[in-house]
């Protein structure tokens, strides 16, 4: 379906989801559907969900061609940007660059009033910060830095069945009753269930702002990734046992994974590279300006234990 034969123009605004195929995207588009017109760009319309085929309008892009982008961003009032480079390559960085001067390019030339991105938690000012953190917050910064008016959600560990993250810690308690670990599972992070972070994405369509910001957002309360793994165990009834090695490095890390999860070394390794910054919300006026507050870690991961069964 095009966007001159949608059935549902008389919606109040258009908005665009960009990795409509991926874990976050595929789960908000049916969210905000019936509220709005809605526009999903992807790199092939076949991977599109078939029960919403018919339901939004699809066009084909991709960000790292920008002539692609000039027809899909036509007539957009809001785009959410929920694209990261993880699978680029080893650089990466540089491409998750490109796309998103790319894509603000096309929203600025279209007249895009606002655009939505989910980036990641982390400390600017931490010397040791990951590639992949550091690149999620430039890509946060190419936004943030232009006219068109931004809202950057940052994030920890989304959990949900489905969630790169999630995945691997459930296949990591599910695998091993004992676990010789590294130095990371003992870094404090404030992960976030997957219900919560479409709520502040949805709310943040109609949000009243008067100039880009950036919003922390996270549980209720900090915890270690060592303790997510403990917290699956106890929904799941197994027991389990972690024995801390500090030398075990990010990269033999993601060797080991690579032989106990389904996530390839390399990806592995870019998430482990950011499991050692701690990922907490250090700003909590998401709390006082969004209406949706979220539930705690615990609740978050019985909820995803419960969706998986």
């Amino acid at each position: 379906m095009t966007a001159d034969d949608h059935p549902n123009n008389n919606r109040q605004k258009t908005v665009l989801v960009t990795g409509a195929t991926g874990y976050v995207g595929s789960r908000l588009v049916p969210q905000i559907l019936p509220h709005y017109n809605v526009r999903c760009m992807v790199r092939d319309p076949e991977r599109l969900d078939a029960a919403i085929r018919d339901q939004v309008e699809v066009a084909q892009g991709d960000v790292m061609h920008s002539h692609s982008l000039r027809e899909c961003m036509q007539g957009v009032d809001v785009a959410i940007y929920l694209i990261h480079g993880l699978g680029y390559g080893p650089d990466f960085q540089k491409k998750d660059r490109i796309a998103a001067e790319n894509f603000l390019n096309a929203a600025q030339e279209a007249g895009v009033s606002r655009i939505i991105y989910l980036g990641g938690l982390g400390d600017d000012e931490d010397p040791g910060l990951s590639p992949h953190l550091k690149s999620r917050h430039e890509v946060g910064e190419v936004f943030q830095a232009s006219e068109v008016l931004t809202i950057e959600l940052r994030a920890s560990v989304v959990l949900g069945p489905g969630s790169l993250s999630y995945e691997l810690i459930r296949s990591l308690t599910q695998r091993l009753p004992v676990m010789i670990c590294p130095k990371w599972l003992s870094t404090p992070t404030q992960p976030i269930a997957t219900e919560d972070v479409l709520a502040y994405l949805q709310e943040s369509i109609e949000l009243p702002v008067e100039k880009s910001e950036v919003f922390e957002i996270g549980s209720q309360d900090v915890v270690t990734y060592g303790g997510l793994i403990q917290m699956y165990a106890q929904e799941r009834n197994l027991k389990r046992y972690l024995i801390s090695v500090p030398l075990l490095t990010p990269y033999l890390s993601s060797l080991w994974l690579g032989l106990v999860t389904p996530t390839s070394a390399q990806v592995g390794r870019h998430l482990i590279e950011g499991l050692k910054n701690p990922t907490v919300v250090r700003d909590d006026r998401a709390r006082k300006i969004f209406s949706h507050q979220a539930m705690t870690t615990q609740e978050a991961v019985r909820q995803a234990v419960e969706q998986e069964a």
